[in-house]
């Protein structure tokens, strides 16, 4: 099996999901950190257009999407389980609710004059305003949540929370599922990143107790790993998937070996074009080519993820 290669930076909420997953699974992994801002060149040699962060690396086959990335590591380590019985559709679905609604509303509460300052303390004036212009691009199709709105869902969305911990240390039961991964990797922003904004979780002490519990797994056994040496694996493998689901699904009218591209929903509109190799009832795949990376295979989530047709092609 080609060794896991996690491309995140340390601040991403969302590779701190994954990292936290890859701990409590036991796993060994490698590490190439990659810029939180465009431009992101040794990234969209591997991805081809996506730039969201992490994204999950295994020789020539690249997994966009925390959701997506899951399903790979469920199957390489099925034990823990993310998604044990019976409770697998209500965990998945709490999941995708963390991972959107919780998430922004938890960004927008963070994102106040107090949080920014934390961010950006010990960096120039211009990262700040770089950072801004980076993620205004990447929003351009969403409707922002204003302050005062996003603090009361997300005291109300905490307060949920501790309602679900009041009998079992996780929250939906004994041991953390993908439920409690998602809905960790905000408040753990909240908290490390932006300290002075914390204070909006001492109102759920159980949720405090629950946080203490999820940090405490771990990241397990990291390797640092050089951008241009998973370029370089990835031009001398052959793609090969992990995805164990292979009818193919044809909900738009697309045949496979067609020219298309894919791009999220909503935030990070960015497309990544190639030859569209699998549409099943939970991912797709496209083949491209790159002059350093070669022929690799890039997957996506069908949720959340938008399928064209490239005109002409």
């Amino acid at each position: 099996m080609n060794e896991l290669i996690l491309h995140h930076y340390p601040t991403s909420p969302f590779s701190e999901k994954i990292r936290l997953i890859l701990g409590y699974k036991k796993l060994a992994w490698k590490s190439v950190v990659i810029p939180a801002t465009l431009p992101k060149p040794d990234v969209i040699a591997l991805t081809g257009g996506y730039r969201k962060t992490p994204f999950l690396q295994l020789g020539a086959d690249i997994y966009c999407d925390t959701a997506l990335i899951c399903d790979v590591l469920e199957h390489i380590a099925p034990t823990p389980s993310l998604y044990p019985e019976p409770g697998k559709g209500l965990e998945r679905t709490l999941a995708q609710w963390a991972d959107s609604t919780l998430f922004w509303a938890a960004m927008a509460y963070n994102f106040q004059p107090g949080g920014i300052a934390d961010m950006f303390a010990k960096a120039p004036p211009e990262a700040a305003k770089a950072f801004a212009e980076d993620r205004r691009a990447m929003s351009v199709n969403m409707t922002r949540i204003k302050p005062p709105d996003a603090t009361a869902a997300y005291k109300s969305y905490l307060r949920r929370l501790s309602d679900m911990l009041d009998t079992a240390d996780f929250l939906l039961g004994e041991a953390p599922t993908v439920a409690d991964f998602a809905c960790y990797h905000p408040l753990w922003f909240t908290r490390v990143r932006t300290p002075s904004m914390a204070g909006i979780l001492q109102l759920t002490p159980a949720v405090l107790d629950w946080m203490d519990r999820m940090a405490q797994i771990g990241h397990g056994t990291m390797e640092k790993f050089a951008a241009t040496d998973a370029i370089a694996l990835a031009a001398t493998s052959v793609p090969h998937t992990l995805l164990t689901d292979s009818t193919f699904q044809d909900d738009h009218g697309i045949a496979l070996g067609s020219r298309v591209g894919i791009a999220a929903e909503s935030f990070g509109p960015e497309t990544t074009e190639g030859e569209l190799i699998a549409a099943t009832r939970t991912h797709f795949t496209l083949e491209r080519s790159d002059a350093r990376a070669g022929t690799v295979h890039v997957h996506f989530p069908r949720i959340g993820f938008a399928l064209k047709k490239v005109e002409n092609a």
